[in-house]
């Protein structure tokens, strides 16, 4: 750092450095959203003035005119935009323009890849805002004042972008903040007043606040040829460029698909299109306005559960926060838009929001309609949201319980019908093909995929041609935990307690089952002795066809997947033993039956062991000994 009477040289923050060059490199096919972003600051500055000015009306300083001013000079190659909105003090720029003061800034670091097309996308999702004017300028100036404070504590930013940026004070009669762009020799063309007219009209026509530049009518002939002195003895006339209006006080009928999308991008600072809206005004007992948009794209904080989240809050169109969460559930977190309440007090803060009895009534109709929005998605962008968001919206039954079952009819798992990981199945394409006499939606969750398709608890469904749910998202046993039925239908874990097929067993079968543990006692008893250390119970199985055995846990215990996931985490987890299944028709129980010799029988009974828990996909907890027991039975079998 350097200092020079009241002028200090800094270095930006090692993130912003790194996000800067990102950028530059990034965005390079989308130049022009540099405006929209500085744009929505302005107009967000503007917002919090105006909010500020509801307790202290002399913030104002007499000039309640707000707006924002684009002016351009090709001579120079400047691009300027000035709005007299909340400016700042030395403090908020060196804290705002020289960090990342932002949740989730390593996170978002780290995802990263290298490829420009894809760090766009993301760049996008993060937020660039005011880095964004260097795309297209080589140097950046800021004149700021914060409102309520002197002229003298004006402020001076300078920055070329390449590691560091400079501070002083200066004076500044009007509040609010000027940026002027020094634009790269290749970025010219932004030095124009068409070109940026055309800019505003494509992505902030929608800002409430009047945009304005100088008529084009003034001079615009001498300034063709380059004549631009009769201009200057000229008092600049301007006009609004754009529609000034709030978007979402506008009737439907009268906005453009394009405009609700370019609404979108304001505020939610993404590149990307959204999957769908809904734009609603509610009248009687309440009054307000919603506009909700359903993002394509998962930021890369979703499962931050303490990131900002949550709606703009307008109370009669007068701007009240960013990211009130309060009427939307956890759950519905990646959900962006607008709301404006006729019904809120303009004071209105947090803590207000919290005991406001209006706000819950608010969060349960928004709620309906978000997964409304969510229903009605045409099934090829329905695959590209569960994707994204699908272990999010996982989180509702336990969180929802008045929308659970609309909740699950949201839902797609992967099936032994599909025979793939894709997730495209429904409850409703599940019960739709149950089996005549089936009563239970039967799943199995493991860690992974593969894991779960291939569990040998699966061997008797095959047979009978029952579909199991697969479910190997991490979230899916803690989710399992607060789900019991759907439609009428119970749910069945078929890796946990007894297992009850209910009509789809016949009486033959029960017979047959009846006659094999009969048969087996011994076998049983033995198994029984040899490993009373790890298992609960030895039992004979009706759920193997295929394997010699498998562990099944207790109906109410944890599960092998939540167990890991606990483990994995550090937390204490409760010792339980499992149940042995065995089929006595499998050659190697045969085999074991007929094994006199009582070491080698334990031997073998702890091979088993282990084969059944490895096929769950659990650690053994002594694998060294597992590996001699094998060598010691293959020495076995090629002497």
């Amino acid at each position: 750092m350097t200092v020079d009477a009241n002028k200090e040289t800094l270095g930006f923050q090692a993130e912003v450095k790194q996000l800067l060059q990102l950028m530059i490199h990034s965005l390079y096919s989308n130049k022009e959203i540099f405006l929209r972003e500085l744009i929505s600051n302005s107009s967000d500055a503007a917002d919090k003035l105006r909010f500020l000015s509801l307790s202290d009306a002399d913030i104002m300083e007499g000039d309640g005119d707000l707006k924002i001013r684009l002016e351009f000079d090709k001579e120079n190659n400047t691009v300027t935009l000035s709005d007299n909105g909340i400016g700042m003090n030395r403090d908020d720029v060196i804290s705002h323009l020289g960090t990342l003061a932002k949740s989730g800034t390593s996170d978002f670091l780290k995802n990263l890849t290298g490829d420009q097309k894809k760090d766009s996308q993301l760049i996008g999702q993060f937020g660039v805002g005011f880095y964004s004017a260097f795309v297209v300028a080589d140097e950046v100036e800021v004149f700021t004042r914060k409102a309520g404070e002197p002229a003298e504590n004006g402020v001076h930013w300078v920055s070329r972008g390449e590691g560091e940026f400079s501070v002083e004070a200066i004076e500044k009669p009007e509040r609010g903040t000027r940026i002027v762009l020094h634009l790269r020799e290749a970025e010219s063309e932004f030095a124009d007043g068409w070109r940026l007219r055309n800019i505003v009209s494509k992505y902030s026509d929608h800002i409430s606040l009047p945009i304005e530049m100088e008529k084009p009518d003034m001079g615009s002939e001498a300034e063709e040829e380059g004549e631009n002195k009769a201009a200057e003895d000229k008092t600049p006339e301007f006009e609004v460029v754009n529609k000034a209006t709030a978007l979402w006080t506008r009737s439907r009928g009268e906005i453009s698909e394009d405009e609700y999308k370019e609404f979108y991008k304001h505020i939610s600072h993404d590149f990307e299109e959204p999957l769908s809206w809904s734009h609603n005004r509610v009248e009687g007992k309440q009054e307000y306005t919603s506009l909700l948009y359903l993002p394509k794209k998962a930021p890369f904080d979703l499962y931050q559960r303490e990131a900002n989240r949550g709606l703009k809050l307008y109370v009669q169109r007068v701007f009240i926060m960013d990211d009130a969460d309060q009427f939307m559930p956890l759950y519905l977190r990646f959900m962006k838009g607008v709301l404006d309440s006729a019904d809120l007090p303009l004071n209105v803060s947090r803590e207000i929001l919290q005991s406001n009895r209006n706000v819950e009534n608010i969060k349960t109709a928004l709620t309906k309609r978000a997964l409304d929005m969510i229903g009605k998605l045409e099934p090829e962008d329905y695959l590209e949201f569960w994707k994204q968001f699908g272990q999010v919206l996982k989180e509702g039954p336990a969180e929802d319980h008045a929308n659970k079952e609309k909740i699950c009819g949201l839902f797609r798992f992967a099936s032994t019908h599909s025979g793939s990981s894709a997730q495209t199945v429904s409850l409703d394409d599940y019960i739709g093909r149950m089996k005549e006499g089936q009563e239970k939606i039967y799943y199995i969750a493991a860690e992974n995929y593969n894991a779960a398709a291939n569990s040998p608890h699966l061997e008797i469904f095959r047979k009978k041609g029952v579909e199991v749910l697969v479910m190997y998202d991490r979230i899916d046993e803690w989710m399992m935990g607060h789900l019991f039925d759907f439609k009428g239908k119970s749910f069945a874990n078929i890796a946990k307690g007894d297992l009850d097929l209910g009509a789809i067993e016949t009486e033959e079968d029960k017979k047959q089952q009846e006659e094999v543990e009969k048969t087996s006692e011994d076998l049983v008893k033995r198994l029984q002795e040899a490993l009373d250390s790890k298992v609960s119970e030895v039992k004979v199985s009706h759920r193997l066809t295929d394997s010699p055995a498998c562990l099944v846990v207790g109906a109410y215990d944890m599960g092998a997947q939540m167990r890991q996931i606990m483990e994995a985490a550090g937390q204490q987890v409760p010792d339980t033993k499992p149940t042995l299944e065995i089929n006595p028709g499998h050659p190697i129980m045969e085999r074991l039956n007929a094994e006199a010799q009582e070491d080698r029988f334990e031997d073998l009974a702890m091979i088993v062991f282990d084969q059944a828990a490895l096929s769950e996909g659990a650690t053994l907890e002594d694998p060294s000994s597992y590996v001699k027991r094998i060598n010691k039975l293959l020495m076995e079998t090629l002497s």
